[in-house]
């Protein structure tokens, strides 16, 4: 008898730079032991909770703008849980917090004692001592959902341990910030382009699950940061995946 698990709502940013030869995006490998993606490389994201879902972030917050309606009603009622989440869970898994400043400028962690102030409220955040509300009422921040995109989304298949309803979004990362993985969930992290994880991984050095791998594939059709952003910013069609496992995979 096939027990049914619960699909849990989940939201991940694939984050991207610019270098002087090419773009890379920000991935973790997982701990070995975690019972989700255990050793794959992965990009920052996690569940929606409950308060990701609260209209006091409304005032803390920049976006989602004119621009990015289309993504909004693809997301549906709960759009803002979505954007909140990833903008959350990229700061509590890889240190990149997608915020601007009370002068409009991107936080940026080019100053040794912003980096340790924010270090600090990444240990009391993911401790659960400190929400990322109350981290954006002390600093005067408004997180960056103007420059977050809404890509697509990936229904984890019946069959596996646990299930789980993501939405995909594509955004840069802020100048300065270069991400770290916690040494808890994540015990690895790396700036890769997509071309190099996915040789990587066809010569069995750089596990990725199916889903990373067909994202990594799609961020690879485009040559640059500003390519992806701007097809990113205009997109209309917002895919939905539902793969089903073969007899062999359950």
């Amino acid at each position: 008898m096939t027990v049914i698990q619960p699909i849990r709502p989940a939201s991940t940013i694939m984050i991207v730079r610019q270098s002087s030869s090419c773009f890379e995006v920000f991935m973790l490998r997982r701990n070995s032991g975690s019972a989700f993606a255990g050793g794959m490389y992965v990009f920052p994201g996690g569940r929606v909770e409950g308060d990701d879902h609260l209209h006091k972030y409304d005032i803390r917050r920049q976006g989602p703008g004119d621009s990015q309606r289309a993504q909004q009603a693809a997301l549906g009622n709960e759009w803002r849980g979505y954007w909140i989440a990833g903008i959350r869970e990229s700061f509590e898994e890889a240190g990149l917090l997608l915020a601007y400043r009370e002068d409009g400028q991107l936080l940026e962690f080019s100053q040794q004692e912003t980096r340790e102030k924010f270090r600090d409220y990444r240990s009391l955040l993911n401790g659960g001592e400190i929400s990322l509300l109350e981290i954006c009422r002390r600093e005067k921040l408004k997180l960056a959902a103007d420059r977050i995109h809404f890509h697509n989304r990936f229904v984890t298949p019946l069959g596996r341990p646990r299930r789980f309803d993501t939405r995909f979004f594509i955004a840069e990362a802020p100048p300065g910030q270069t991400g770290q993985h916690d040494e808890q969930e994540t015990v690895d992290s790396i700036w890769i382009s997509p071309e190099d994880a996915l040789q990587m991984n066809d010569d069995d050095e750089f596990g990725l699950m199916g889903v990373t791998r067909h994202q990594l594939e799609q961020l690879g059709k485009y040559d640059s940061v500003n390519a992806i952003l701007a097809a990113a910013a205009t997109q209309v069609d917002f895919p939905t995946r539902r793969p089903i496992l073969s007899r062999n995979e359950k």
